[in-house]
């Protein structure tokens, strides 16, 4: 399996990401025509080598073809790449001045790209837009970015995407994550680095970040954003064969260190088997509730799944002061983690809920029907390198069809394992 690893010694932005993809293999005219299934205006690319303090790779920008109106209340990330991602904690500004997240969703949504690269590069978005609306105290929903910033985000997001989709959607890892120090001037004032968003970004990921002696700006809320959706976990190379070696250059003449950001094409060597198993990230939130009616408890472990838990459950626990209690447990997608823990505090009877992130580790699954002597059956095929590991019928399937033709659901169930092994 190919892994991607990602050195942030000198950080990393949107366009330092796509130039590494690209100094990795990913060809520019592949790339610039997928973007272009966006029929976003307004911008033409510019893809080249260069070298930067003696550092040789390419340099990926987003030229702005079309002046957009300014507006005062437009909030600035001056970001140290030469790349400007702007954000507005509301839309008071002239018609077309800003972009909605709702509306950056719609483009990605009606464009023609893939729905892998759809999805991941909605999840980047948001990840951004629920920083900025923390940041700001408003609905990452009610987020608004400056047209500039717009642009150029939504063409380094889903360039990234589309990029790692074209590499043949490798595995993410990473190194330690490198920030600069000093002041960085925005609408607010002079604030410490990180950056607030890049900061926001990184803590709802949980993932741990040092500064270095370099007063600049290193990493972009882009850039953290896209280290919060793909990598799976941060730390030094192990088991790893480097193919490729890839530089993506920033704008930035640094003091300490050269402005690039450097990705390695590796292949997992024989010590580490090679598994073609999915990975992501989920949230888990637990609460512990000893004072709950039971009626009440029934209905939200039934209303979460109903609007999209991952799963549900409760344990039962020993609490303090010897009482028996639940522990109510719900694992979700990252990216709802505050709106399952907003449910959990509004439904159950909780003062606090507990949240951590986990990796998984998923087989491929898959649905088909087999023939039973009773009617046809759904059955759920679980697949590890190609080989089928786990065959269940599906219970709702199999209730059906017990209750269409009068067997016993325990009949169904066995006919359609039999024909699973078949």
């Amino acid at each position: 399996m190919n892994v991607v690893y990602l050195d942030i010694f000198s950080g990393i932005s949107g366009d330092m990401f796509i130039g590494a993809m690209i100094n990795l293999g990913v060809d520019p005219a592949a790339l610039e025509l997928e973007i272009g299934k966006l029929k976003l205006p307004g911008y033409h690319l510019h893809t080249g080598p260069e070298v930067k303090q003696g550092i040789s790779g390419i340099k990926f920008d987003v030229h702005i073809t079309e002046e957009p109106h300014e507006h005062p209340h437009t909030h600035d990330h001056h970001h140290s790449h030469g790349h400007h991602h702007h954000a507005s904690p509301a839309p008071h500004s002239h018609p077309g001045a800003h972009r909605g997240i709702r509306e950056i969703r719609e483009i990605v949504r009606q464009s023609a790209l893939s729905e892998w690269v759809k999805t991941k590069a909605l999840a980047v978005f948001q990840r951004i837009a629920v920083a900025e609306g923390k940041i700001h105290g408003i609905s990452p929903d009610e987020v608004h970015f400056h047209e500039v910033g717009a642009i150029d985000s939504i063409v380094d997001i889903v360039g990234a995407c589309v990029a790692l989709e074209i590499l043949g959607k490798p595995a993410v890892l990473a190194g330690a994550v490198v920030e600069g120090t000093g002041p960085v001037r925005c609408a607010h004032g002079t604030l410490p680095l990180p950056a607030p968003a890049t900061l926001e970004i990184l803590a709802q990921r949980q993932i741990s970040i040092s500064q270095c002696d370099e007063p600049n700006e290193l990493i972009t809320p882009t850039g953290a954003a896209l280290l919060a959706e793909f990598a799976e976990s941060f730390g030094p190379m192990r088991g790893l064969a480097p193919k490729k070696i890839g530089f993506g250059l920033g704008t930035r003449e640094n003091r300490t260190r050269p402005n690039v950001l450097r990705a390695i094409l590796c292949e997992e060597t024989a010590a580490e088997r090679t598994l073609d198993w999915q990975r992501d990230t989920i949230a888990v939130l637990e609460t512990n509730l000893d004072n709950i009616n039971p009626e009440l408890l029934g209905h939200a472990l039934a209303r979460a799944m109903d609007i999209g838990a991952l799963d549900a459950f409760h344990t039962p626990v020993q609490m303090k002061k010897n009482r028996p209690g639940v522990l109510f447990t719900i694992l979700c997608e990252e990216s709802r983690a505050d709106e399952f823990t907003e449910f959990l505090l509004r439904e159950t009877s909780a003062l606090g809920v507990r949240r951590s992130l986990c990796e998984r580790r998923k087989i491929e699954r898959r649905f088909a029907t087999v023939q039973t002597p009773y009617g046809d059956v759904t059955v759920k095929i679980g697949a590890l390198n190609g080989e089928v590991i786990q065959r269940a019928p599906e219970f709702e399937s199999c209730r059906k069809l017990a209750e269409s033709t009068g067997r016993t659901l325990k009949e169904i169930y066995a006919a359609a394992l039999a024909a699973c092994g078949r």
